[in-house]
């Protein structure tokens, strides 16, 4: 008997579409038009990325009929082409570029276009998460605050490498340099150019340090240059400051459409600052209906570990370097909730984990269990109830297992089953 051959056909999902390779001051564009006999006519152009041209390109897509875009997230060249496609009613699919990567050797502008627009009408192409356009105004403001947060951090160091360069060791009795007792101390000493100066009536009461413990630390000679950089240094610190403070007002005034879903995240572990919530909030979304489970949020966060699989062996189990800006604030509240009495059954988790995985995979499992919570918080829209996580940590009542769920359990924690399993091989004592 002949054997027939059939050959697989790969869906075409979008008929008219069009991939563009998308440059800092021009594109290209490729219309990708199949018909009913699955014959494709690839019309390219090339245009500016100033705003009058993607306007004409714009009426160029509606000349084919063209309602769907794909192009690369290369930088921030994307964006002025998404604001102007979104505008104009067309559905933009914007991807990651190692998703779209062209064949070495076979690279051009018009070659990429074509390529993409080839890979996206067979719907080949995983587009990104890109919220609406209040939310991603509101993320570029919280984005920012984190900066000027670094800023701030940075500008405390070098304060700090000016005062050893003079030899004060202010930082071993104050814990913050730019608390309420070392800014008056450092405003004293700057003041008098010496340390001949009292320092009880500047010592808060609350400040740990003894009046002779802070006066061995300022046995120092102050040098010229490092007195004129501190006090440029702290100068632009209090600027900095005043800045946060104005963007924040901004940020708060913006989010007030979103205070239903910011007063749910206020009730999540760890979550008492209003700024943290709008922070998770500015960068997941309010509509959760964009992923399709919280596994796949917590991808797209970069809490899970990475699948990287050849020939049966696992070469990672790293996360990903997702969520350059959800993660370390959701890494803070993990710490902070696992060091807290109020949550007893994460801190409970925590211990647990940390005693076979480590501090930092615990520390991951924390962070991703708080933001699972958040998604199925925002989806129903209620609050966090802990009782759901106390009753799954409980043991179960009756402990029955089958023979072979027993051996697979005694092999999962380091056993021997005699009868059953190869004997371990002797240790190798060869030099």
């Amino acid at each position: 008997m002949a054997k027939t051959k059939t050959s697989r056909t790969v869906d075409i999902v979008y008929p008219v579409c069009c991939g563009m390779d998308i440059h800092k001051d021009f594109l290209v564009a490729c219309v990708a038009v199949t018909d009913e006999r699955s014959h494709t006519e690839h019309h390219i152009k090339r245009f500016s990325t100033y705003t009058k041209g993607l306007r004409s390109l714009a009426a160029w897509l509606n000349t084919f009929g063209c309602r769907d875009v794909c192009m690369e997230s290369a930088g921030k060249y994307w964006v002025p082409i998404f604001n102007i496609l979104e505008a104009a009613g067309l559905r933009v699919c914007l991807t990651h570029p190692k998703y779209v990567k062209a064949i070495k050797g076979k690279k051009t502008d018009k070659k990429d276009a074509k390529w993409i627009s080839e890979l996206f009408k067979c719907d080949l192409v995983r587009s990104s998460f890109i919220p609406p356009a209040d939310i991603r105004q509101l993320r570029d403001l919280c984005r920012y605050y984190v900066k000027l947060t670094y800023i701030s951090v940075s500008e405390k160091n070098r304060a700090q490498n000016c005062l050893t360069m003079c030899n004060f060791k202010l930082d071993a009795v104050f814990s913050d340099l730019f608390g309420v007792s070392a800014t008056r101390v450092l405003d004293a000493l700057l003041g008098h150019g010496s340390a001949g100066f009292e320092i009880a009536p500047l010592l808060d009461k609350h400040c740990k340090a003894t009046v002779e413990e802070v006066a061995d630390a300022l046995d120092g000679e102050l040098i010229p240059e490092q007195v004129a950089k501190l006090s440029l240094v702290r100068q632009h610190r209090e600027e900095i400051v005043k800045l946060q403070a104005a963007l924040e007002s901004l940020i708060l005034q913006l989010s007030e459409k979103y205070s239903h879903q910011i007063d749910l995240l206020l009730t999540v572990p760890g979550i008492s600052d209003r700024l943290t919530a709008i922070r998770i909030l500015a960068e997941i979304g309010a509509d959760m209906t964009v992923f399709e489970t919280s596994k796949q949020l917590c991808s797209w966060a970069g809490l899970t570990p990475q699948n990287q699989e050849s020939a049966g062996k696992k070469k990672t189990t790293r996360i990903g370097r997702a969520g350059a800006y959800l993660k370390p604030l959701l890494v803070q509240i993990a710490l902070a909730v696992s060091k807290s009495d109020k949550h007893v059954e994460l801190k409970s988790k925590y211990q647990a984990l940390k005693k076979h995985r480590g501090g930092k995979k615990a520390t991951i499992a924390i962070a991703r269990r708080l933001l699972t919570a958040m998604f199925h918080m925002l989806s129903k829209g209620e609050t966090y109830n802990a009782e759901l996580y106390r009753r799954a940590d409980k043991p179960p009542k009756e402990r029955v297992m089958t023979p072979e769920q027993a051996i697979d359990f005694a092999r999962r924690h380091g056993f021997i089953i005699e009868g059953l399993d190869p004997p371990p091989e002797p240790p190798n004592t060869a030099a």
